[in-house]
């Protein structure tokens, strides 16, 4: 068996005092174990840090190979981390080590760090200065930077739901299949850096394991600013909780496995809903044509009343067994793929807004229809004037997202006004209406806690349904086309031509 590919990745600034020091401590028994390199970028020092390297790397019979870089302009301490990163995947590196030109995080315990990804137990493990109870006050750690390590860590525990020592630890170790799998690339430059990775590694599901380390603090220069980086670390951890509710949105936390058909639409039928609420306008044994379908999830409910369902969706679903029919289409195209004279409801759940001109899609909905008031219409769709979108927009906030009232894929948006008028203005006449509240349960783990919040959220509604409904629904039926009128007409003037004719017949015969 191979080798893994190793790279000692240096970060270094102004380190010309520690550097050769640094790399004299790498355990040589690494070069054994592993295919190693150690590479060095040395982030636009003002002193002699990359000459120092040089010496060294010409004086020294040093057991690894070793690649000195020098960056023409500083690149900040997240920017270079990408440069070793962006190295070690186009180099085919199966692990890359960061170590800290300084000597701050001693490069003796990188044989126990390697370990857990060496064997596939972890995709990236943290060098700790917390695991050890008071061991960085011992070591050395002044106490106001003990402090700040415990209380920024514990805040950035409770809102991203983890249970790390410490966040700020910049002893790592990474698989490079998990730095393939986060867009580290579009994170910071600056030494949250850190922190952003962090929270990649977390969406992505990657496993995370920490373990102890010394803690050395010398006569090294800090180049941090503490408050400054604090409060980016906050801000930063803020935003990342912020767009896992949609409330938010960066390019960079835009991470997730799952296909478009599955992640977009996720099934709402245990709460209050616009999953639930149509299920039971449904009436059992109907004909149901349900478009854009996704994966099924209304089809089994919609059998276990009687009810028979074709499902139509661009994505076709692995499991075809709920439905009666299903036609694979693409709604953007307009035309129906199926005809619906023998359907009784036709479900539109969180569809209109995706459409690139629902206008049209609702008029040959209703010039589909081929029987007046037989068939319902059950719409649903987001309320971009809902009080959090309201708030956010007051703040300067128009944030789209991977799902909510601003979806990334989302083409049109719509208020209770705007949704009766796309209604009524193509022929639909609005026999019933209702506001939904938030999905707290997809929000919130502790489901008490968000039936709660449910409760609440439809107290509000019967308030304020335009500011407090998170989503609309919508029953109408379509309205006799003039076509339609037109034939009635034309049949009705007969059938009384008839009767009159016949009218006449009888008194003249008498």
């Amino acid at each position: 068996m191979s080798q893994l590919r190793l790279l000692i990745f240096i970060v270094a600034y102004n380190a010309e005092k520690t550097i050769q020091s640094v790399l004299s401590r790498i355990p040589e028994s690494l070069a054994n174990q592993y295919d190693a390199e150690v590479l060095i970028i040395d982030d636009a020092s003002v002193d002699d840090t990359f000459a120092i390297a040089e010496q060294f790397k010409a004086r020294t019979n040093f057991p690894f190979k070793l690649n000195i870089l020098a960056n023409q302009h500083n690149q900040g301490y997240g920017g270079n981390q990408k440069l070793g990163f962006h190295y070690a995947i186009e180099n085919n590196f199966d692990i890359v080590a960061l170590v800290h030109g300084d000597g701050q995080y001693a490069p003796e315990a990188l044989p126990q760090l390697l370990k857990p990804i060496a064997d596939d137990k972890a995709d990236a493990v943290f060098g700790s200065r917390m695991l050890s109870v008071f061991g960085a006050l011992k070591g050395g750690m002044p106490l106001y930077k003990y402090v700040g390590n415990r209380i920024l860590t514990l805040f950035q525990n409770v809102l991203l739901q983890t249970s790390l020592s410490e966040f700020h630890s910049g002893y790592r170790i990474y698989s490079v299949n998990a730095l393939k799998k986060v867009p580290f690339s579009y994170n910071t430059n600056q030494f949250h850096f850190d922190t952003e990775i962090i929270i990649q590694l977390l969406f992505a599901g990657l496993r995370i394991k920490e373990l102890p380390i010394p803690t050395y603090y010398g006569d090294e220069i800090c180049h941090v600013n503490g408050l400054k980086y604090a409060l980016d670390v906050a801000i930063v951890t803020i935003v990342a909780r912020l767009q896992s509710y949609c409330l938010l949105y960066r390019r960079n936390f835009d991470i997730s496995a799952e296909t478009p058909g599955n992640y977009f639409y996720r099934p709402k039928l245990d709460y209050e809903s616009t999953h639930s609420y149509a299920l039971k306008l449904v009436e059992p044994g109907s004909k149901v044509m349900d478009l854009g379908c996704a994966s099924g999830y209304m089809c089994g409910p919609l059998k276990g009343k009687g009810c028979s369902v074709v499902g139509v969706d661009m994505y076709e679903p692995t499991d075809l067994e709920h439905f009666d029919e299903f036609v694979k289409h693409d709604l953007n195209d307009q035309q129906l793929p199926r005809q619906i004279e023998d359907t009784q409801y036709v479900l539109m759940l969180d569809i209109i807004e995706h459409l690139r001109e629902p206008e049209k899609f609702v008029e040959a909905l209703r010039e589909a229809s081929a029987v007046q008031g037989q068939m319902k219409l059950i719409i649903t769709t987001g309320n971009i004037a809902f009080f959090v979108q309201r708030l956010m927009l007051a703040l300067g906030q128009f944030n789209y997202g991977k799902r909510g009232i601003l979806d990334l894929t989302h083409t049109r948006l719509f208020t209770f006004a705007t949704l009766r008028v796309l209604l009524t203005s193509n022929g639909f006449e609005i026999i019933e209406e209702q506001g939904v509240p938030a999905p707290f349960p997809m929000a919130i783990k502790s489901r008490p806690i968000a039936n709660i919040a449910l409760k609440i959220n439809c107290i509000l509604i019967k308030l304020s349904k335009s500011l407090f409904s998170y989503q609309m629904l919508m029953v109408a039926k379509p309205l006799p086309t003039l076509k339609r009128v037109m034939a009635q007409t034309q049949q009705h003037t007969a059938k009384l031509k008839q009767q009159d004719l016949f009218s006449a017949g009888s008194r003249s015969g008498k």
